[in-house]
């Protein structure tokens, strides 16, 4: 199959990719593929599991281990900015899952195939003429993670590929099903955790600050940091979807927060099928890798129920019904599936420009100012927004996407809907929906048209709309009666993960689909533990995106993920004067009786400039030169940034490590979503740091420069080099 696999990748290249990236960015019109070959090496398929239990009679459910290592030439370029680069080789490693459903008494016997990965794959690309493409605007975050993120928003459960084989298949409801249910995690305590904080070299064993990871297939949650405890009390709660029980696993992993790389404090995996068995667990579960270390949960599984009759006593029990607040534990979860417009307004130029203005081509027939909108879809309910994908130059767009929300009450919440086009940020319709019309429906469910208000006189929107009701069903059990929960032995090892970085930047409204929860800490039966630091009250749930990456914002987080603001970062070293203690004494040592060079610490270069069209402060870090070495062996330096006064461990930018040289080139891009006039009132902090040197946790600074960003000429931008100092109060610049 392998030949013809490859005429539909190509095809798929020259068809779809390449005009998506011609539309999406004004920079990006002259883009085109000019080779497409994927190599000659096939994937292979390392194995294959077929599920026999807990599966539905008409329903046949594989899964692949997948594998791709391939000598492809992939090569594209920008002719506007006489650009070419490419990619070499790709190898994609992950679980495949294939549902054959439903199954039906006639040929084929199979109605649809359903394709999706039940987590991301692991993927690796080596580019070619990288370096090229970070210097085009829309391009400068590229990397494997943003490559990653986007087959995410395709092809990572619960978005899916279906092929329907027969014309009778309900394709909406098999390519966005019902979720099978919700799992409500009451993330409380752990004890016995290791210390793994030392100090003076590591004579003195210190304790931890632990933190949870936690993952149901494709949504990830972050607990707040509980500062110096071996025994920790969170006492937060998750709300995660899940789609797909057989096979998929709550993973949990605790982690000590530290300035570079936080260390690992222990995992576990449990079966959710054991869970939705069970309905309730509250337990102390045993951690992995640790010796005594244990970790208390309450699992709660809720199935979704079609009907209002238990809704009073859901809004009783989560304390929904005593107030008008929105926030909280969830009693329904809304279901949204939206399919296509009609009939949209025509962009009327220049009038769309007009903040605030509906625009019709109406009374303009037969003058050329009219052109088809770039539609897309925001959605919210309460705080809570999604955005769908955008429709380039349509006034008949098709999404056939899904949204959820987890809903509080629905007697006192609506859905609020604005088509608007993306180009001008004109809105071309909107409506509003209250939940209550769905208490009220057959089902629970209403699929039809909707005419859009203020928006032209026959534009409408087809949704479907399902409301479901979250309910615990509580089961009688004898009072020696033993669960059969199932905990998982993790199949990556301590040393092969990937070490997360505690929060990512609230971005503007991301353009996923996809269904991260909210979470809603502090409201579970245990009441908090007062610490004697305080934390932020709230947890920070993250994106479906890699974790090791802190450093792009061109994908956001899921809009309608109420994003915290975690603990402010302490890995700066302006909250650690003793690293510039240790730098001015590391000088002393260096100058021995001798005068050091008018830049004893070495000098680093950066462009920087600020972006008006995308509202960004962008900074390239080229490389640094004449750095102290920490060994015989050099440094292994790299460059961490802030945007000061914002010294959030999501306002940092870090480059990677370049090892053993006092001459690194990094030639890595940055932005900052600022606006002028505020950038011009900012002071960028750059920090050349060493990744193993002295100090408790082998790290070590390099030297500093605060850059003031007071200037005129920042719009325009420049390249300089600038001094390092101690601690960043004199650079001199070397133009």
């Amino acid at each position: 199959m392998w030949p013809f696999i490859c005429q539909f990748i190509e095809k798929l290249f020259r068809e779809t990719i390449e005009p998506a990236v011609r539309g999406a960015n004004a920079h990006l019109s002259t883009f085109c593929f000019t080779r497409v070959d994927v190599g000659q090496q096939p994937l292979r398929v390392n194995g294959v599991k077929v599920y026999t239990e807990n599966v539905d009679k008409r329903q046949i459910i594989l899964d692949l281990q997948i594998s791709f290592v391939g000598n492809c030439e992939i090569d594209l370029e920008i002719k506007r900015y006489f650009c070419r680069a490419g990619v070499k080789s790709i190898q994609i490693h992950g679980t495949m899952r294939v549902i054959l459903e439903p199954l039906i008494g006639d040929m084929p016997l199979v109605g649809a195939l359903s394709i999706f990965f039940l987590r991301k794959p692991l993927l690796e690309i080596n580019w070619t003429g990288l370096t090229n493409l970070l210097d085009i605007p829309g391009l400068n975050g590229l990397s494997d993670t943003i490559i990653l993120d986007i087959i995410s928003n395709y092809l990572v459960l619960p978005n899916r590929i279906t092929v329907p084989l027969v014309s009778e298949v309900q394709i909406a409801q098999l390519r966005f099903p019902i979720p099978k249910g919700v799992l409500r995690i009451h993330f409380i305590e752990a004890q016995d955790l290791q210390g793994k904080d030392t100090y003076l070299k590591g004579l003195v064993k210190g304790k931890s600050d632990p933190y949870g990871i936690i993952r149901v297939g494709n949504q990830i949650f972050q607990s707040k940091i509980i500062k110096e405890n071996l025994s920790p009390k969170w006492n937060e709660v998750y709300e995660a979807l899940v789609y797909e029980h057989p096979g998929q696993e709550l993973e949990i992993e605790l982690f000590d927060e530290d300035p570079d790389k936080d260390d690992f404090l222990g995992s576990l995996m449990i079966d959710l099928i054991e869970v939705e068995k069970e309905r309730l667990l509250d337990e102390w579960f045993t951690l992995d890798e640790v010796p005594k270390g244990k970790l208390h949960l309450k699992l709660e599984w809720l199935t979704l129920m079609p009907d209002a009759a238990n809704l009073d006593k859901v809004l009783a029990d989560i304390r929904a019904d005593k107030d008008q607040a929105i926030d909280g534990l969830s009693s329904a979860l809304l279901i949204l599936y939206l399919d296509s417009a009609r009939n949209l307004p025509m962009i009327v130029h220049p009038s769309c420009l007009q903040s605030g203005s509906n625009i019709f081509s109406t009374g303009l027939s037969g003058k050329k100012m009219n052109s088809n909108p770039n539609p897309l879809v925001q959605m919210s309910v309460g705080h809570k927004a999604q955005e769908s994908k955008i429709r380039y130059k349509t006034s008949e767009p098709v999404w056939e996407e899904n949204f959820t929300f987890f809903i509080h009450n629905p007697k006192r919440q609506d859905l609020e809907v604005e088509v608007k086009d993306e180009q001008h940020q004109c809105s071309l319709g909107s409506l509003r929906i209250p939940l209550s019309q769905l208490l009220m429906s057959d089902n629970m469910t209403i699929n039809q048209r909707f005419h859009l208000s203020n928006s032209g006189p026959n534009s409408t929107l087809k949704m479907k709309i399902a409301l479901r009701v979250l309910h615990l069903e509580k089961q009688e059990r004898p009072p020696d009666y033993q669960h059969s929960a199932q905990v998982k032995r993790p199949s990556v090892s301590k040393e092969g993960r990937k070490m997360p970085v505690k929060s990512q930047p609230s971005m503007s409204p991301g353009t996923s689909g996809s269904n991260t929860a909210p979470s809603t800490p502090g409201m579970g039966e245990d009441k908090p533990v007062r610490e004697e630091k305080p934390q932020p009250p709230e947890a920070s749930p993250l994106g479906h995106r890699d974790l090791g990456r802190s450093s792009s914002s061109l994908l956001a987080s899921p809009s309608h993920v109420s994003a915290k603001e975690p603990t402010p970062s302490i890995a700066s070293d302006i909250s650690l004067p003793i690293a510039t203690q240790e730098l001015r004494q590391r000088l002393r040592q260096l100058e021995n009786g001798t005068t050091l060079g008018q830049s004893p610490l070495g000098q680093i270069q950066l462009t920087i400039r600020h972006s008006s069209q995308r509202n960004k402060l962008i900074v390239v870090v080229h490389s640094c030169r004449n750095l102290i070495a920490f060994s015989e062996d050099g440094s292994d330096p790299y460059v961490r940034m802030y945007l000061l006064p914002d010294k959030r461990r999501s306002g940092r930018r870090k480059t990677h490590v370049a090892k053993k040289t006092l001459n690194p080139v990094f030639d890595q891009s940055f932005d900052f979503s600022v606006s002028l006039p505020e950038v011009q009132r900012r002071t960028l902090d750059v920090a050349v740091k060493n990744s193993g040197g002295f100090l408790s946790k082998d790290k070590g600074l390099l030297g500093k420069v605060l850059v003031a960003l007071a200037s005129e000429e920042l719009a325009k931008g420049w390249t300089q080099w600038y001094d390092l100092t101690e601690d960043g109060t004199r650079p001199q610049v070397i133009t």
